[in-house]
């Protein structure tokens, strides 16, 4: 990774780096690249690193370089962290973003850090061209990460797959909050006769002050229904993984349902904190692993046995119907009535020339608000950024 540097008055890019020495050979470009992933990972997990703060980020590392590993970490967590809370975020994203472990303080030398499947050693005597060799070793490899980022997960190494599932574990957002029936006092909103009335009468009788209530909010109930057929098996580990991350951050406000042959409740089964258990819970309980699809009945089910009501309602499926059609079409109307959105996530539709031909996605079209695909990492950050704002 080259050194970022700032670009003078000269009508350069605005984002405010270039890499030092680098030329006209793309490596700030790849600096810029990789810290603005980094960010886009951040704001995932949580943490409010928007473009100002990725600019500052930047200025910095035009400071102190980034050659150094341990340096990276401090000038990142010095302008991308707004609060002692987000610390916790930053070193698990710098963690698997980077490959490499948290910097610590020390008087001694900085140790060896590793990244990914590379070890830089910090020997502050290097010579000019190993400088230059660490630097580019570390830019290849970050940029490596932006570029996992995309890749399909169906295609996916053991290795590259365990990276993916640690970056799904950080995509946990907000959620969009709702007014409840509940009220609340507040300083604006209806007049709250009974503590008005309440209060005046512990005063003699007389209003001193108008009090007033407004609705509690609380998260918008998410539920998800995920296809674990034969023909979902190479995308059905990560959708599940990605339930386990929405069930684990918002416990009760989440649903999740697997459908296959038979509509299984696995929202107990995801709410184990450990994701290793959590998947291992959920493959005992789903019966039904790479059968059939039968989404219309199990639509049904879901709709006689469960509450859709002003939710969220994400499927999960590439649309293979092997039951009746019609019977889809029917309930995804009823569903659309019901469902404050309704969410339609096929692994395919990331993919170049996709048409949605099959009966299940011609059915389910037309009661469909938003159409996604979700067979990569930034598939799945699109659908949680969506969910955060539904």
């Amino acid at each position: 990774m080259a050194e970022v540097d700032r670009t003078g008055a000269d009508g350069a890019r605005a984002d405010g780096a270039r890499a030092d020495g680098a030329g006209a050979d793309g490596a700030g470009a790849d600096v810029v690249a990789t810290m603005t992933g980094f960010a886009h990972t951040l704001r995932a997990a949580g943490v409010a690193a928007d473009h100002e703060r990725t600019q500052n980020l930047l200025r910095a590392l035009a400071v102190v370089g980034v050659t150094e590993p341990a340096a990276v970490y401090w000038a990142g967590r010095a302008t991308l962290c707004a609060s002692p809370d987000d610390i916790a975020r930053y070193d698990r994203c710098f963690a698997a973003y980077f490959g490499g472990t948290r910097a610590t303080r020390s008087r001694s030398p900085a140790p060896a850090v590793t990244i990914t499947r590379h070890t830089v050693a910090l020997d502050g005597g290097r010579s000019g061209a190993r400088r230059e060799e660490e630097e580019e070793t570390l830019a290849a490899v970050a940029s490596g990460a932006e570029v996992l980022r995309h890749r399909d997960v169906a295609v996916l190494g053991p290795a590259e797959r365990a990276e993916i599932n640690r970056m799904i574990a950080l995509l946990a957002r907000g959620r969009e909050q709702r007014a409840s029936r509940r009220f609340t006092p507040s300083h604006r909103g209806r007049l709250d006769e009974r503590r008005t009335i309440r209060e005046a009468l512990r005063r003699g009788g007389e209003v001193s002050r108008l009090r007033r209530r407004t609705h509690r909010t609380r998260p918008r109930r998410v539920v998800l229904l995920i296809d674990v057929s034969g023909s979902m098996t190479p995308y059905a580990d990560t959708l599940l993984r990605f339930a386990h991350t929405l069930v684990r951050s918002q416990p009760r406000a989440t649903e999740a349902f697997s459908v296959g042959t038979r509509l299984t409740r696995l929202t107990a089964e995801l709410r184990h904190r450990d994701p290793a258990r959590a998947m291992n819970a959920v493959s005992q309980a789903i019966p039904d692993w790479s059968g059939g699809t039968r989404l219309g009945e199990e639509l049904k089910a879901f709709l006689a046995r469960h509450e859709a009501r002003g939710a969220v309602v994400v499927i999960a499926s590439d649309g293979w119907e092997r039951g009746d059609a019609a019977l889809l079409a029917a309930q995804m109307a009823r569903l659309s009535r019901l469902a404050h959105r309704v969410v339609w996530v096929n692994p395919h539709k990331g993919h170049e020339g996709y048409q949605p031909l099959t009966a299940g996605m011609r059915a389910a079209l037309p009661y469909i608000d938003d159409f996604v695909a979700g067979h990569s990492l930034a598939a799945f950050e699109d659908l949680a950024e969506r969910l955060a704002h539904a």
